[in-house]
């Protein structure tokens, strides 16, 4: 039998962020497991610890292609069977011109397709639904695409409640914080006036600097540290966690992570309000809200912070959380997706 060989187009970078990566890196590593071949082609700046991830599986970096007709070309030079689209930046045309060109297309979606014609969708965000778009969608958060380090980290049943007089708080918001949101919700936090370890994970230089100008309250400390592949093993140790309503939301869910997401950028929101609705996590409010100037800033924050003071001191509204959370995504996510894609192109490779 042929080798599959499998293209996926994305990019990561201080402003793009790494979840694109993160989730492509998870369908990577279930291809790889099934015996294809899999290249990322795109651009991935100043994130020297992403680079050594796809170096560490041995996966390949090739640059860009942005036009469609660079995708055909590079999927031709490749000789791949399969392409994965995952970026809000690429024209949308380009999944239709690989469909053309004869090359399986699957496009990763957040809501919006904006209009490209691929042959699989997937959407893993919580509730999606998709029937009417052309090509076959994999709809909902069955489908979440989590990495070899959170499927193993996950545990047999969701946490107990469990009391902590100075429960162990982690902060995060994606691989680079391209929005800041780190500094903010640290004071949000240490505002709750709540005993609490707060370990906080520090995307780019200019978030630790902010951070050090924040001065701990009485039982409090706060911790910085650099984005880290153990991240899986933080946030299991946690009692609580606060991150940005992202990709890692997924990873969240699967580890039984008690946890409050902040809407950090526009194109969460709507995910953001299914978790938060669903008592998957509880909600700390939209970023640009809790940042503002005068009262409208001021009563964002207090609610903030009580709605996290409220979790700090009650470990069986945290446990309710992660048993709903754990329940909603089973870490079998990438599995169904690769399953679907080897379904139906295998008879193709094989006697193509």
């Amino acid at each position: 039998m042929n080798t599959i060989r499998i293209g996926v187009r994305c990019d990561a970078g201080p402003r793009r962020g790494v979840g694109h990566l993160v989730r492509c890196l998870a369908l990577a590593e279930e291809f790889q497991a099934r015996g294809a071949h899999v290249a990322v082609f795109g651009t991935v700046e100043r994130l020297d610890w992403a680079v050594a991830e796809l170096a560490a599986r041995g996966i390949g970096l090739h640059p860009g292609p942005d036009s469609p007709a660079e995708l055909v070309e590079a999927a031709h030079r490749h000789d791949l069977d399969v392409m994965v689209l995952d970026s809000y930046e690429l024209d949308p045309a380009g999944a239709g011109a690989l469909r053309a060109a004869g090359v399986f297309t699957v496009a990763v979606i957040d809501g919006d397709s904006r209009g490209q014609d691929a042959d699989l969708y997937l959407d893993q965000n919580f509730g999606a639904r998709h029937p009417e778009l052309p090509g076959r969608p994999l709809a909902g958060s069955a489908y979440a695409l989590l990495r070899d380090s959170v499927i193993t980290a996950r545990p047999p049943a969701p946490p107990p409640a469990t009391t902590a007089g100075r429960p162990r708080v982690l902060a995060f918001f994606g691989g680079t914080d391209a929005v800041g949101a780190a500094p903010v919700l640290t004071r949000v936090l240490v505002a709750t006036g709540h005993p609490m370890d707060l370990t906080v994970v520090v995307g780019r230089p200019g978030i630790e600097a902010e951070l050090e100008e924040i001065t701990p309250g009485r039982g409090q400390s706060i911790r910085p540290v650099p984005p880290t592949g153990a991240l899986p093993s933080l946030i299991t140790a946690a009692d609580l966690v606060v991150s940005a309503a992202g990709t890692s939301t997924w990873e969240l869910c699967c580890l039984g992570a008690p946890a409050a997401l902040v809407c950090v950028v526009d194109n969460q929101r709507e995910s953001y309000d299914r978790v938060v609705r669903h008592g998957l996590a509880a909600g700390l409010g939209v970023l640009p809200e809790l940042t503002a100037a005068g009262i409208p800033g001021r009563a964002a924050r207090a609610t903030a912070a009580r709605t996290l003071n409220g979790l700090l001191g009650s470990p069986q509204r945290r446990a309710a959380l992660a048993a709903r959370a754990w329940s909603a995504v089973d870490g079998q996510g990438r599995a169904r997706v690769v399953d679907a894609v080897l379904d139906a192109v295998r008879p193709a490779a094989v006697t193509g």
